[in-house]
């Protein structure tokens, strides 16, 4: 069919591999620890979710092989280290088009969480926030603006970060800075959240 072409086009262009083949990147089960946050994938897949987190680095000079890539593998480090099943750093240049289909190929695989990391400043290439915003169907300001508040503890400029966060189908998506120290900060701002977001947006809305 005309879709399955374009999805199959999607994938070989964004270099995302099947689901079978992201499922089988496998955090190991630790035991579940309340002051780090750890997720175990046993409890998400109880819940029905795939527990994959997908990361994306939007960044020209790594897509060209000019810059070495460190926020892309601490953010795969720490989502590891929460439990999650982690696949990435797929790298992409600041195109609209090449963001957004990275995007998108990671959720149909089965992502419950996409970040991306780059491109949201003041820059005319940081068009990752605009790209995003094609894609979701609805954002979610509360954790980009706590993720820009954890920044603030660090530098002001943090407030320039345009990053934004939102929900496409059942998976959510956040866009986090280039730095390898805003990119973290700015996930271990909202970690402790992201269990229970992904329970959400699967339908698991009860209240204990």
């Amino acid at each position: 069919s005309l879709q399955m072409r374009m999805f199959t086009q999607i994938l070989v262009r964004t270099r995302v591999p099947p689901l079978s083949m992201l499922r089988a990147v496998r955090a190991e089960l630790v035991q579940i620890d309340k002051d780090q946050q750890v997720m175990r994938v046993r409890d998400l897949e109880a819940w029905g979710l795939s527990g994959l987190a997908h990361v994306i680095t939007v960044s020209d000079g790594v897509s060209a092989g000019t810059r070495t890539d460190a926020s892309g593998p601490a953010l795969l480090e720490m989502l590891g280290e929460a439990g999650l099943n982690v696949s990435g750093p797929e790298v992409v240049p600041d195109e609209h088009e090449l963001i957004t289909d990275a995007i998108i190929a990671a959720v149909v695989a089965g992502a419950d969480l996409v970040v991306t990391t780059g491109g949201t400043g003041l820059g005319p290439r940081d068009v990752t926030p605009q790209a995003t915003s094609l894609v979701i169907d609805y954002e979610v300001p509360g954790i980009a603006e706590l993720m820009r508040r954890a920044g603030e503890a660090s530098t002001p400029m943090s407030a320039l970060s345009r990053g934004v966060a939102g929900v496409r189908g059942r998976a959510l998506i956040l866009n986090v800075p280039g730095s390898s120290k805003g990119a973290t900060e700015s996930l271990a701002a909202v970690l402790p959240l992201l269990e229970h977001a992904m329970q959400l947006l699967h339908g698991h809305t009860q209240h204990k």
